[in-house]
């Protein structure tokens, strides 16, 4: 457009000469770049449209990290839609850029008109020249190369010869050499591009991983009868659990936090006020006159032990995640030496941690207002000496009692120099603010799961969670914590165990649980949804040989589950997830499915779970497929065969289902060839 012929217009953003709308994956209309991890299947899309009955083409263009341009053509969605989509596997560590490039597609509209018109004798001399002069104009354009051109001046010879009819050298132009070729090097014009979006490549480990969490104090503890005393686990013993965890499949270790815990209104067994000489107290009640959150509680071992386990564990392939922890018991030295991080009541005192009618008298929340620069160089400076331990994940406690802004500038200088460290929110809060963590820079969040155990609650969260917020919101599927005991795991069993890890396992592709899940440990403290004699309070260590052989302990149960997921890259996926009808409403379908050309060994992937929620009775049930979402024809037959038990089945678009929940109360299905 030349200079005299530009038009202004009022509005900030108009529309281009081909309208592109509903940009995704974006956040916030690109406030915020969209989450990704290594290998993840990003689906990318638009509305595109224009006036008339002129063929339409769009085009994702990608721009690497490290510059490198790429193209893939977008494919119209539901007929009368608009919708344009394509996906494409990220692989790349960093910020990708991208838009949609729209443009007529005048060799399609050609061969649109020219299919029409030949078919009833109209126009025909007409379609075969423009048909020529269209293709002259393609030979001019830049990037055809030799084998292009040579495909043109072919398909032009085809047109020009006279002495066949219009229908014969149109038929002669149809081949799939000729289509396709023009399908992948479209003759455009009205070229339209997009504004420019962000999506944030992260470390697989970001979004894909499975998490265990054991207290090491309590791993290698010992009570001496004669001293009538505790003896601490210490990072020493606590490494002889780590190739029990790995055998499991685990590659996350979480620990509580590992600090010097303070003295002063030390919490009890199960939360009283009154601890004893020999009561640990909570590891949440960080510093004493041993130090802060820079340092190692004394029982543990030393700041030296602690890099030896962390190197440990990789030797075992497991990370460590590090419980980050702002706030400080009252014996911390920042009370002392910087008193303006915390909050002083009228009466002179410092506020301690509520949340009514809840009283946490050993912890001293952080005030971010009236020292922002020193607390915020402060955490950073945490951080950043972790990492330099070899600490590269960080479990935050409680984020959303602190100021989102804080969040967004730490983990944004922490990324800057040290991308693959990797924040999760430990969030149970409002959805705002556990999406306003996600936007922050959370890569991962803990999510209401826990508390979703019908099959209705679960197809909605589990939609929600893979279609609405998985562009900036990364859900960590735990199945219990130290903190949370619900009365589904209370009363139900092996069974509810089995099935709440079969699910969280399947569903999404990072999950996690807490030590003692395995052994079934259901026993809540009366009134409450935690556990009784909580390990927060005490010292926990279980005697895990003599767990496995009582036959109560579904050790077996989860490490074949970590199994198939490392088998089977469709479940290291979050948005891929598809939900089946069944007639039943205590048992829930739900397959993932990946493409071949996704897979690293050029296969397509295809599971089927199908999973009984009742962890109290046997349910029988027709389960009806979309085989659509499984890569197969319809109506066609399959082989299946589960995972879990080895049995195989010939299965179709209807099938009868038996689950017993005492034995094995879900199916993980291997979808075979269709027959």
């Amino acid at each position: 457009m030349t200079k005299q012929n530009q038009i202004s217009y009022r509005h900030p953003k108009p529309f281009g000469r081909i309208p592109i709308l509903d940009i995704r994956p974006s956040v916030d209309s690109g406030r915020w770049p969209a989450k990704a991890f290594e290998t993840e299947v990003i689906n990318f899309s638009a509305k595109v449209f224009r006036e008339g009955h002129d063929s339409l083409g769009a085009e994702l263009v990608l721009v690497s990290p490290s510059k490198k341009t790429s193209r893939h053509r977008l494919v119209s969605g539901a007929p009368g839609s608009d919708q344009w989509q394509t996906s494409v596997q990220l692989s790349e560590l960093g910020t990708h850029r991208f838009s949609i490039e729209a443009f007529a597609d005048d060799f399609d509209t050609w061969h649109h008109n020219a299919t029409v018109k030949i078919a009833v004798g109209v126009d025909e001399k007409l379609m075969m020249l423009e048909g020529i002069a269209l293709l002259n104009r393609a030979k001019l354009e830049k990037g055809r190369g030799k084998s292009g051109l040579a495909l043109i001046e072919s398909v032009i010879a085809i047109l020009a010869d006279e002495t066949k009819s219009a229908a014969a050298r149109l038929a002669e132009v149809e081949t799939a050499a000729v289509l396709d070729y023009f399908w992948n090097n479209p003759v455009k014009s009205l070229v339209t591009e997009s504004e420019q979006l962000e999506i944030n490549c992260e470390r697989k480990l970001a979004g894909a991983g499975a998490w265990y969490e054991f207290f090491p104090r309590s791993e290698g503890a010992k009570f001496d009868e004669k001293k009538q005393s505790w003896i601490s686990g210490t990072f020493k013993s606590a490494t002889k659990r780590l190739a029990a965890v790995a055998d499991m499949g685990f590659n996350v270790l979480y620990l509580p936090p590992i600090h010097p815990i303070g003295e002063s209104f030390r919490k009890g067994p199960n939360n009283t006020l009154n601890a004893g000489p020999q009561d640990p107290g909570s590891p949440w009640a960080i510093g004493s006159s041993a130090g802060g959150h820079d340092e190692i509680h004394p029982d543990l071992g030393t700041v030296e032990d602690f890099e030896k386990f962390v190197k440990a564990a990789k030797k075992v392939g497991l990370e460590i995640a590090m419980d980050f922890a702002l706030q400080a018991s009252p014996d911390h030295p920042w009370v002392k030496e910087h008193p303006a991080w915390f909050t002083t009541r009228a009466d002179g005192s410092i506020a301690y941690a509520e949340n009514p009618p809840k009283k946490y008298q050993d912890i001293y929340p952080i005030n971010f207002d009236n020292d922002p620069a020193g607390i915020y160089q402060e955490a950073l400076r945490i951080i950043r000496f972790w990492i330099d331990k070899g600490v590269k994940i960080f479990r935050v406690d409680n984020p959303h009692t602190k100021p989102v802004n804080f969040w967004e500038w730490l983990i944004a200088e922490v990324n800057a120099e040290n991308p693959e460290v990797i924040f999760l929110a430990e969030a149970f809060t409002k959805p705002a603010m556990m999406h306003a963590l996600g936007k922050a820079g959370f890569q991962q969040s803990y999510t209401y799961y826990t508390w979703r155990n019908t099959k209705h609650e679960l197809e909605s969260y589990l939609t929600e969670l893979a279609r609405e917020s998985a562009d900036f919101f990364r859900p960590n599927l735990w199945v219990s914590t130290p903190d949370i005991l619900t009365p589904y795991l209370q009363f139900g069993g092996p069974a509810a165990h089995k099935i709440r890890a079969a699910i969280a396992a399947t569903a999404a592709p990072s999950w996690g649980m807490y030590a003692g899940y395995e052994l079934v440990e259901s026993v809540a403290r009366p009134g409450a949804e935690e556990h009784i004699d909580s390990e927060k309070f005490e010292y926990k260590p279980r005697n895990w040989a003599a767990a496995d052989k009582s036959g109560r302990s579904i050790t077996g149960y989860i490490k074949r589950l970590n199994q198939i997921r490392a088998a089977h890259p469709s479940l290291q996926q979050l948005r891929n997830i598809e939900f089946h009808h069944t007639d039943d409403s205590a048992i829930i379908a739900y397959s993932k499915y990946l493409a071949a050309e996704h897979n690293p060994d050029g296969k397509a992937d295809a599971i089927l779970v199908v999973a009984n929620v009742d962890p109290h009775a046997v349910r029988e049930t027709m389960v009806h497929l979309d085989l659509t979402k499984l890569g197969l024809p319809v109506d066609s037959q399959f082989d299946v065969t589960d995972l879990l038990t080895g049995e195989k089945y010939r299965w179709s678009t209807h099938n009868y289902v038996r689950l017993d929940a005492f034995a094995n109360p879900a199916h993980i299905f291997h979808i075979g060839k269709a027959h």
